[in-house]
This record gives C-alpha cells, structure tokens and sequence, in this order.
C-alpha cells in the first residue's frame, strides 16, 4: 500500500484519542481566541488601539449580556428566541416614555420590569402548556417586534440625558475599558458562581441531562426553568436599554437579529444544545471570539456578506465538531467492551 493511503496505526489513533479527549472544546474556543487577539495585536493595523479595542468591547457587550442567562437556559434543554425583540421593545418602551417627560430613572426599572413580563409569558407557555420554546418564542419574537412598532413606531428618539450616552458609549478615562463594562463583570461573576458553584447551577445540568431523572432526583423542573426564562427576559431588556444608550438611539428595530449571534456564540462556546453540558467560561469566550473576528474582518476590508459566511460556517463547526468526538468516543469504548470479552476467552486453555 502506497504511504499515501496507509491506515493510521493503532499507536497513532490512540494518541489522538487521548489528546481529543485532554482538550475540551470550550478550552480550544480560549486557545482559539488568544490565538487571534495576539495575531491579531500584531498584524492588524489599528487593531490595538484604544479606540477601536472600546468599539469592539461595546459592540460585544450585548451578546455578551445575553448570553449569560441564555447559556443557563440551554443548558437546561430550552432555549429563547425573542431576546432580541425583548430587548427592541424595551428600548421602544424607553424612547416612548421619556417623549411622555417621565425620567430615566424612572424609566430603567420600569423596562426591566417589562423584560420579567415578557419572560414569563415565555416561561409559562412552555412550562405550564408544555409547548415546545423553539416554537413558542419564534411566536413571542414576532409579537414582542410588533408591540414595540406600536409602542414607538418609525420615530426614533436620541435626546436622551448626556450622562447616560456617555456611559453607554463612553470609556474610563484614556483606557480601551467601556464604563458598561463594570457591570457586565459583576454580572459575569455572578453568573459564573450561580451555574458551577451552587445547587441552582447543578440542577440546571441535571435538568438539561435527564429531566425526568431530575425529577425523581426532587428538583422542581418547571419552576426553575420558569425562573430562566424570567432571568432571560429581564437582562434582554437590560440589553435593550444599554443598546440604546451606547448607540443614542430608541427604535422599534433595535437589536434586529441579536437572538442569532447570540445563539451562534454560545454554541460556538461549546453549550450543548440538547442540554446538560457547556460552561459560561467557553459561552463567552464564543462571544468575544465571534466579536474580535468580525472586527479584525472589518479592519481588514471584508465585506459584511462574506463575515455572514464566516460566522455560519463556524456555527456549523461549533455544533458538528463537539458531537463527531462524542461519537469517535462512544465507539471507541464500544470497541474495547467487545474487545475484553474476546481477549479473555483467548487466554482460556
């Protein structure tokens, strides 16, 4: 047989097995966007300047916000289509109610409490009716869209107070940082502990995992999953009102499409999304990882329909690549359970 064509020997599948099984693909997605900032700090013109380093923070921030939450409910075996239009009728709700004079201090809570109706609508629907969330939040999606026409219409309000613009696009001092992104870290914290360092976090892998073994397993299923979908609902509409504070800018189609690169950077991040596994450190590693490449695509004169094919053919990847190496292993340990029996009967005189 010609070296070209030759099988790999068993030696050689074995130490790949091994390494696949050593990298987990959230730690590949961190690896990979190190990679990137640092070819990227050094290749790219303008890349690392403070200016463009800020653009690309508040840009991400968004999805980031999002993704929180939305990792969480994935990881539970749901998932929420109408974060985006939750938080375009948040920011129509926003834009309405200071042209009716009330203040923005006013106005915050009362859009966050909206995000936790929106929510529960969701939450309900699905826990209560048993109805499929793919299905039920494509629904709220196009509803919550077409309430936030009503609410605003085509008008689109900017004046809002400068001190809340500056902190939605404004940065500490002459730093890349984003004032957002202060609170996004406490966020980002809490989330963490909350998913891998208390009972709520293991409950949510077990209910993602098996949710009927989670239910024997005394977990209350339908109210925990009923509370992420509020959670969800009340950072989307948070996201709605930073949105319009770092872009100045309340319309009814803000955040147009944000659901999809959301979903695409958590699964990019490694989250099942059948449910039961994935980490928050690898969800927003995807995001930041999607983030910096279309940034540097930008810098570099790629044109917005080819940064659509990148992101599409890295979602492909994202959720073919985790499942192909469960499968490599599943075999695998299906070929050495045969294989005992075999070697034993051979060593029987």
């Amino acid at each position: 047989m010609p070296d070209a064509i030759k099988a790999p020997t068993p030696t050689v599948v074995s130490g790949l097995a091994r390494l696949g099984g050593a990298v987990r693909w959230d730690s590949a997605v961190g690896a990979l966007l190190l990679t990137l900032l640092i070819c990227s700090f050094s290749f790219v013109d303008n890349f690392g300047n403070a200016l463009n380093l800020s653009f690309l923070i508040g840009n991400t921030l968004p999805i980031a916000l999002i993704a929180l939450p939305m990792t969480m409910l994935v990881i539970s075996g749901e998932v929420d289509l109408s974060v985006g239009s939750t938080a375009g009728l948040s920011g129509a709700v926003m834009g309405a109610l200071w042209n009716a004079g009330m203040s923005i201090e006013a106005i915050i809570p009362l859009c966050l409490l909206l995000g936790v109706v929106c929510g529960l609508v969701n939450g309900l629907l699905v826990t209560r009716l048993g109805l499929p969330s793919l299905a039920v939040t494509i629904g709220t999606m196009a509803a919550y869209r077409g309430i936030a026409q009503i609410v605003l219409g085509s008008d689109s309000v900017t004046d809002f107070p400068t001190q809340y613009l500056d902190f939605g696009a404004g940065r500490i001092g002459d730093t890349f940082i984003p004032y957002a992104a202060v609170p996004f870290t406490v966020l980002l914290a809490v989330a963490v502990v909350v998913l891998h360092a208390t009972p709520i976090g293991r409950s949510l892998f077990a209910t993602g995992a098996s949710e009927e073994a989670a239910r024997f397993a005394g977990i209350r299923v339908k109210r925990l999953k009923l509370s992420m979908f509020v959670t969800t609902g009340a950072i989307s509409a948070l996201t709605g009102v930073f949105w319009a504070l770092h872009y100045a800018s309340a319309r009814y189609d803000n955040a147009t499409g944000l659901e999809l690169s959301v979903i695409a950077a958590v699964l990019l991040g490694g989250i099942d999304f059948d449910g039961g596994k994935g980490t928050l450190g690898g969800a927003i590693a995807g995001v930041f990882l999607l983030g910096a490449l279309q940034n540097v695509m930008s810098l570099v004169n790629v044109s917005a329909q080819s940064q659509i094919v990148v992101t599409g053919v890295l979602l492909v990847i994202s959720v073919l690549a985790p499942r192909v190496g469960r499968e490599i292993a599943r075999s695998r340990a299906r070929r050495r359970t045969a294989a005992k029996p075999t070697a034993r009967a051979a060593s029987v005189p």
